[in-house]
């Protein structure tokens, strides 16, 4: 298009309040917004346009480099359009104006701020893009990075899903490639109303734009030990020094690094065990340590990153910093920070049981503390800079803004609600219907049983085939299930063998990838197989997997689907360069263009194939990695094969809020941990090691009560109530208390998952999102709020039986759930925590609606419902009920009943019922209230204090005298 003066452009356009402007840098019209040519800087087109009443979407190409014209987003492929807008020139400067916000371009370099209507300033471009040439697959790309708000005092969260226990982003270095247990999402979220949506599926890094580099390398920060470079590395094998040496690095990162392994430490090894990409189990004890001296040449807090597994322990200057372990099939890294003076060396030392396992000390230097406090991303490969801007009112509104752009979070089946059973694995049908029996025959309630993989024969895995010899009758299995009143989950790996018909048909319509296969990779499973995935970017291969999926599944009434592994993992250990060769090329692109995207991808083939296939049945995902607008997909995420320890317990809090904060409401995790501590998993444990087993998984499981979905799962040994904790224990009455508090809760967890959609809600939240303004809100990493009447703060230290816990917002009240005490906002205290309890507190002017115990979610639809009302301030709840399964929600087909207490006066209020109604809706409910005070509560089940029935017409009730 022919560059024209924006004087011109603006003549006969849909903008309004266009008054004439000067002379300024050439501008083009386009629909929805302008393009500006700057006249320097590194971008020679700068796009701004309107999305909405304030969604702003900046493209920039970069000058005088090469790279592809711009490509559809696959986080928001459907924006909305362009609302009214207003165009003015001024001082060099071009705005944009629309109902919410305001987009200011400097004409002369093309950068771009965001203001509200009041001219309060809420983003801006701090300096110039920085564009580097690049290429991938051999075509020319650019590298990108951008920095925002330099010098930033705001509260930033999003990011995904990550496992260092950190809330608060501002200040931390975060990488954003997908990963088992780490989903990069590049969203966030900021306490001064908006979000930031960076629209790239490439690895990013989200703070420092350097990638960090071994301690050690080249360029890297030098170490010394012993007079000489490098570090002491001892190699001890049962306990005896077997090899000692001058390393420069450590760095065992990858699979190809192993060989770098002195053979003299070498130790005997077995075969690996099942699920385990390692070269075996060591039978000897093997031990490394590794001494050196730090030399830091800057001053400054100085971050490190310790990629590792199995046992470690970080010493600096003789002080513990990390103590971790991991599985050796999935190392990732671990973060500390050392404020370290220039010229003044730092003793580091690190002591590791290796078994086999992966590590790697990684550094980055100190940035300046305004470049180091700033909004700062950088893509590896991309087609320029390409963002959105989404302001909102609070950050509610800003994740509402969010779901407008990349679409709506779907409603997940009410059932998902409930408590779900899963192992690793079900052996047989019948292992997985006993289990079911045997929950139906104690009475605890459950709504989902979960068939994980190996369900087919060791050689034909991506088949869907079964083992007729384990799985004689899938059929009648999922009839059993149902029959029980549950649902059955299986797992579906976008993995397959090239021995099967299923490969063969993606293969012949150019679908699976082939560089797992070229690299001549197997499996952990039998023998070793090899293995590879479809190309969900494929339109035809989408197409065909789920057809595939559906004629050998599906037909069969599963009534959900496990998208495991959907990083993807195809292979583990691989260096990101050789995971790159694993995954592409796509079929609209470079795999190093696409490298996060894949799990949204996957979970379009699983919605648009069940959409087509029950168009009125909710359809439901829960995969182990997520990206931008999986929301969409009805899916949720789970925090992937978390570690059985409680450093990890700790880690899923603040992983579970941010998730939130991304904008993907459905999350859960392994209750328990996945992959369990070797202490744990011998066949004969340590009676103290069972003890805190016990005590681990407890904690484990009252957090997960108040999780968004509600699911044990893991290895051996098995989490099922009954096998994990004995009959008559203390520990059993606990879990089966929390069990049934879930199904008591479901009224009120329903209505917030509802939320999601109707309301663009969310169920876990940050303290900030409530309570913006309180600073340690803000950064409190190990409490959240479950909706917005409960404030939840778990359990992470063995033997606890105490905790401090931060009661946000001064003047507010909270109450103990179960005690009935009462805190004040705005201050800490120590509150109890017996073994069998968590500290659980509800906000005054809470309206908690609660119903009896049920067996499963939908046992009884026209049970009486308690409205426990927590008095001392006023309140609202709209009160939500569907048939719980199919689509009909979209167009209505549901009730509400508003509910409003006045504290004055002590009056509830029940509404006129809202929506269409639905099918099977009773016509009127029996409504109990309860009016809590200090020292009472609804912790068991409780006399009403008043009964009423609601007929669908608005009613009010006082408080009676007592």
């Amino acid at each position: 298009m022919k560059h024209i003066r924006i004087a011109a452009l603006l003549a006969g356009s849909t903008l309004c309040s266009i008054p004439a402007l000067a002379a300024a840098a050439p501008v083009e019209k386009i629909p929805g917004g302008v393009v500006v040519t700057p006249e320097a800087g590194p971008s020679d087109r700068v796009e701004v346009t309107l999305h909405g009443d304030g969604i702003f979407h900046v493209v920039a190409h970069p000058r005088g480099l090469e790279a592809p014209a711009p490509n559809e987003s696959l986080m928001a492929p459907h924006p909305p359009a362009a609302a009214q807008f207003a165009v003015k020139q001024s001082g060099g400067h071009l705005t944009v104006t629309a109902a919410k916000a305001v987009a200011d371009i400097d004409l002369a370099n093309g950068q771009v701020r965001f203001l509200d209507r009041q001219g309060k300033e809420l983003l801006a471009e701090s300096a110039p893009a920085a564009f580097t040439q690049t290429q991938a697959d051999g075509k020319p790309y650019v590298t990108v990075s951008q920095q925002f708000n330099r010098g930033t005092g705001e509260g930033l969260y999003g990011l995904g899903q990550h496992q260092n226990a950190q809330m608060d982003y501002n200040g931390e270095d975060v990488e954003l490639a997908q990963h088992n247990m780490d989903i990069g999402i590049p969203f966030v979220v900021s306490t001064r109303g908006y979000g930031l949506l960076w629209d790239n599926e490439s690895i990013t890094r989200f703070g420092n734009p350097a990638p960090y580099t071994l301690v050690g390398a080249d360029g890297g920060m030098k170490v010394t030990s012993g007079g000489k470079d490098g570090f002491t590395a001892e190699y001890f094998l049962d306990g005896k020094l077997a090899v000692a040496r001058q390393e420069a690095t450590i760095d065992y990162q990858y699979l190809s690094d192993q060989a770098k392994w002195p053979a003299e430490a070498k130790a005997r090894t077995e075969a690996a065990s099942e699920g385990q990409n390692t070269a075996g189990n060591a039978v000897q004890t093997q031990s490394v340590v590794w001494n050196g001296d730090l030399h830091p040449d800057k001053t400054g807090v100085h971050k490190f990153e310790l990629y590792g597994s199995s046992y470690y322990k970080v010493y600096a200057d003789g002080k513990l910093v990390l103590d971790r372990w991991r599985q050796n099939w999935n190392p990732w890294y671990a973060n500390f920070e050392l404020p370290m003076t220039a010229g003044k060396p730092v003793h580091i030392r690190i002591e590791w049981d290796p078994n086999a396992g992966y590590m790697a000390l990684l550094h980055n230097d100190p940035l300046p503390q305004a470049d180091r406090h700033s909004v700062w991303f950088t893509s590896n490969v991309a087609r320029g800079k390409d963002y959105w801007f989404i302001p909102g009112k609070d950050m509610d509104g800003v994740i509402a803004g969010y779901r407008e752009l990349t679409g709506k979070s779907e409603m997940m089946p009410k059932w998902v609600y409930g408590f779900w059973q899963s192992r690793q694995r079900y052996d047989t049908s019948k292992e997985l219907l006993d289990v079911l029996g045997e929950y139906r025959k104690l009475q605890y309630p459950i709504d989902n049983i979960v068939l994980d993989w190996r369900y087919w024969t060791d050689p034909t895995w991506g088949s869907h085939k079964f083992d007729a010899s384990r799985f004689p009758n899938p059929q009648a299995m999922v009839d059993q299930v149902h029959d029980e009143h549950a649902q059955i989950m299986i797992s579906v790996w976008p993995k397959f063998y090239p021995t099967t018909d299923n490969y063969k048909e993606l293969d012949a319509a150019g679908a699976v990838y082939h560089g797992n296969l070229e690299q001549g990779n197997t499996d952990w499973v039998g023998p070793g197989y090899h293995s590879t995935f479809y190309d969900p970017y494929s339109a035809e291969g989408r197409k065909i997997f789920w057809r595939q999926v559906q004629d050998r599944i599906g037909v069969l009434g599963f009534d959900a689907w496990w998208a495991d592994a959907s990083e993807p993992d195809m292979h583990s250990n691989l260096s990101i360069e050789k995971r790159i060769d694993t995954m592409g090329p796509t079929a609209i692109g470079p795999a190093a263009e696409f490298f996060n995207s894949y799990p949204l991808m996957n979970a379009r083939s699983f919605y648009d194939g069940w959409r087509s296939f029950k168009p009125d049945v909710r359809p439901f995902l829960l995969t182990r990695s997520g990206f931008g607008g999986l929301q969409r997909y009805s899916a949720a995420v789970w925090s992937g094969d978390v570690a059985t320890r409680w450093y990890d317990l700790h880690a899923q809090i603040s992983a579970g809020v941010n998730t939130a904060m991304s904008g993907l409401p459905n999350w859960t995790h392994d209750i328990g941990g996945f992959s369990v501590e070797p202490r744990y998993a011998a066949e004969n444990p340590k009676p103290e090691d069972l003890a805190e087993w016990r005590e681990l998984n407890l904690r484990w499981f009252q957090f997960g009560a108040f999780s968004p979905l509600f699911r044990s799962h893991g290895e051996y040994p098995w989490r099922e109530i009954f096998e994990i904790a004995p009959e008559g224990s203390p520990m059993r009455a606990s879990m089966v208390w929390y069990d049934k508090l879930r199904y008591r809760l479901m009224p009120y967890i329903y209505t917030l998952g509802a939320d999601t959609y109707l309301n663009d809600g969310s169920i876990m939240r940050g303290l900030v999102m409530d309570f913006p303004e309180d600073g340690r809100a803000r950064t409190a990493n190990d409490e959240y709020l479950f909706g917005k009447a409960f404030l939840v703060a778990p359990v992470t230290t063995y033997k606890a039986r105490e905790r401090e816990v931060y009661f946000p917002g001064k003047g507010v009240t909270w109450y103990d759930f179960e005690s009935g005490k009462t805190y004040a906002g705005g201050q800490s205290a120590a509150v109890p925590a017996a073994a069998e309890r968590m500290p659980l507190f509800v906000r005054a002017g809470s309206i908690v609606p609660m119903g009896p115990v049920m067996q499963y979610t939908d046992e009884k639809p026209d049970a009486p419902v308690m409205l426990a009302i927590y008095t001392g301030a006023d309140g609202v709840f709209s009160l939500y009920n569907d048939d719980g399964r199919s689509e009909q929600y979209k167009t209505g087909a549901w009730e509400r009943m508003p509910i409003r207490y006045d504290d004055a006066s002590g009056t509830v209020t029940l509404g006129a019922r809202e929506g269409k109604g639905y099918a099977g809706m009773p016509e009127s409910r029996t409504v109990r209230i309860k009016w809590i005070s200090a020292g009472e509560s609804v912790a068991e089940q409780t006399a009403a204090d008043a009964e009423v029935i609601w007929n669908g017409k608005a009613l009010q009730v006082k408080r009676p005298r007592r």
